[in-house]
C-alpha cells in the first residue's frame, strides 16, 4: 500500500530506501545501510504532512506511510505524546527508527532466567537513526519529554499485512536497576 499523500520528501527517502535495500547483504548490513539513509532525510521539515504528525490522546499512534508494493520494507510514521509509551516487546524482521521531532528514551532488555534484565537507556534526540536486528532486541521505548516526539521507522516486513511489527510482548518481572 503506497499512499499517495507522501510528500515529495518523502517520496525521495522511500526511493533511497529502496536503493539502500535493494543492495542485499546481511539483515545487520542492510538494516545499518536503511539507518545511514534515514538520517539524511530526519532534518527535512517537510518529511510529513500535518495530518501525518497527529498524534492519539490515548496512546502513540502509527501512519503507515508507505509498504513496498513486494512487501520488503514498510516506512511508519509514530507520534508520541509526553508519557507514552510501548509495552516491552521484540520485532519481526530489522527495524531502523530515526527521531524526527523532540526525544524518544529507548530501554533495551535481555532475558535471563525469566527475568528480563535492563540493559542500558538510550536516548535519541532530532535527526539520529539507529537499528535492531532479532534476536536480541527486547526493547521499550517512551517520549519520557515535555513535548511531542515523532519517529520514522523503516522495517523489513510488510506492516500493511501485519499491522505491527512486534513480534512478542514480553510480561516477565524486570529486574530493578
Amino acid at each position: 500500500m503506497t499512499h499517495s499523500l507522501l510528500s515529495p520528501t518523502a517520496t525521495l527517502l522511500v526511493g533511497s530506501l529502496r536503493a539502500a535495500i535493494a543492495r542485499g547483504g546481511d539483515d545487520e548490513a542492510v538494516a545499518a545501510r536503511v539507518s545511514r539513509t534515514l538520517a539524511g532525510h530526519l532534518t527535512d521539515p517537510f518529511l510529513l504532512s500535518a495530518a501525518q504528525r497527529e498524534p492519539d490522546p490515548n496512546a502513540y499512534r502509527q501512519h503507515v506511510l508507505h509498504v513496498e508494493p513486494d512487501g520488503s520494507f514498510s516506512v511508519v510514521g509514530l507520534v508520541w505524546l509526553p508519557g507514552q509509551e510501548t509495552c516491552i516487546h521484540d520485532h519481526v524482521s530489522w527495524c531502523v527508527v530515526g527521531t524526527y521531532v523532540g526525544e524518544e528514551e529507548e530501554t533495551t532488555y535481555a532475558l535471563r532466567g525469566g527475568r528480563l534484565i535492563p540493559l542500558r537507556v538510550n536516548k535519541t534526540p532530532e535527526g539520529v537513526a539507529s537499528h535492531l536486528v532479532p534476536p536480541g532486541d527486547i526493547h521499550k521505548v517512551c517520549n519520557n519529554s515535555s513535548s511531542v516526539a515523532i519517529s520514522i521507522h523503516v522495517y523489513g516486513a510488510d506492516i500493511g499485512v501485519l499491522g505491527t511489527s512486534i513480534r512478542r510482548r514480553y510480561t516477565q518481572p524486570v529486574r530493578a536497576w
